[in-house]
């Protein structure tokens, strides 16, 4: 008999913060939106002191900024929103709807929100941003919106530089052995192929991210990073990069 494998699909968890926010509203808009559970568990009317530093470390792209720190610090309310197990081939549609989600959250008044499965949070004008740029009808600008939106990158570590996020995509994520901040242009190309080209690709295979550039050697694993039942975990996979 052959053995049971069971597959755990990622999820986004999208952490929700307001002042005074109608959590009876959020659940609302929660219930009309395909694929959103609202946690009724995690829902609270009352401030967590862990969120400032939670949201703090969040944030990599330099858009949270005071005014967005000040709500964080004044919020009352808190509130989880789960969307529907992500596989691959809905992937991209699940996270175009947890993005439009948020910018609804934020129009209904929400002060923050971040994503417990990649760990990322963004201020509040660059989620309207990234939203507007999802809706816009250009394929290749929504999957450039949603690698912005809901993946954390440059990760550094002690041997190099990796992504956290791209399960919420339907793709490996991507670790690049030895790589610095130099290289998180590389990092993003290949992360790009992944999810613009959806390539064939095998371990010892070779990427560069244009002629002439840095070489690297493609070597694809299990994400042994984090624990199969973590947020972060990527149940697709690592494709790991070493230089040529």
């Amino acid at each position: 008999m052959m053995p049971t494998v069971q597959v755990v699909f990622p999820r986004h968890v999208l952490c929700v913060l307001g002042r005074g926010l109608d959590l009876d509203l959020v659940a609302r808009i929660a219930g009309e939106t395909p694929g959103v559970e609202f946690d009724p568990g995690g829902a609270a009317s009352v401030a967590d002191p862990r969120m400032g530093r939670a949201f703090q470390v969040s944030s990599t792209d330099g858009s949270f900024g005071d005014a967005d720190r000040d709500a964080v610090e004044r919020h009352d309310t808190v509130a989880y929103l789960l969307s529907e197990p992500v596989r691959r081939a809905v992937a991209g549609d699940v996270a175009a709807r947890m993005l439009a989600l948020v910018a609804r959250l934020f129009a209904a008044g929400a002060t923050a929100v971040k994503n417990e499965s990649s760990g990322i949070t963004h201020g509040r004008a660059r989620w309207f941003e990234l939203a507007g740029l999802a809706a816009g009808g250009h394929p290749d600008r929504r999957i450039v919106a949603l690698y912005r939106a809901w993946v954390q990158r440059p990760i550094q570590h002690d041997h190099g530089i990796h992504t956290c996020g791209l399960h919420l995509l339907g793709v490996p994520d991507v670790e690049l052995a030895g790589g610095t901040v130099a290289d998180v242009p590389a990092m993003d190309a290949f992360a790009g192929h992944l999810l613009l080209e959806r390539p064939a690709l095998y371990s010892g295979d070779t990427f560069r991210a244009e002629p002439g550039a840095k070489r690297w050697t493609v070597e694809h694993g299990a994400d042994t990073r984090h624990p199969d039942d973590d947020f972060f975990h990527n149940p697709f996979g690592v494709w790991r990069l070493r230089p040529y």
